[in-house]
């Protein structure tokens, strides 16, 4: 049975929470790739950011709705999640946009379990960790190697 250290992708494209928009767009479109992780100064994981993440700018910002009653405002969807909404819609840099909600996996779990979080979760890659430092990603087009060997 292969483990991920037999796929995974070592020559990592990574960016900071600094990462400015147009940087990030540049990195996606020159490199092909779908998914960027984002790392602090020591190379440990913070997140993941997606083109998905990055188109999410253009989209319509929803306002939310609201009653007034008397003197008192009363919010019927969260404020909290229209201010994330609209600091990811009017980001500038990673930090902004980049998702804090991701799962791993190690160098030495079976490919299988990578395949697993790929189709469960519906993303084309994972971070792969030794820890906290980000020592790879495993992503689709991986898995479908494999199958060739």
């Amino acid at each position: 049975m292969q483990s991920v250290a037999d796929v995974m992708t070592t020559q990592l494209i990574t960016v900071t929470k600094e990462t400015s928009i147009r940087d990030l767009a540049q990195l996606f479109t020159t490199h092909r790739v779908g998914s960027i992780p984002v790392v602090d100064g020591s190379g440990a994981l913070l997140g993941i950011v997606t083109e998905t993440d990055l188109i999410g700018q253009d989209k319509s910002l929803h306002i939310p709705t609201v009653i007034s009653l008397f003197d008192w405002v009363i919010y019927l969807e969260s404020d909290k999640s229209f201010e994330k909404e609209l600091k990811r819609v009017t980001g500038q840099t990673v930090g902004d946009i980049f998702s804090t909600e991701f799962r791993t996996v190690a160098p030495a779990d079976p490919v299988s379990r990578a395949a697993d979080i790929m189709t469960e979760q519906r993303v084309n890659a994972v971070p792969v960790v030794d820890g906290q430092k980000l020592v790879g990603i495993i992503s689709r087009i991986d898995l479908i190697r494999t199958m060739n060997s």
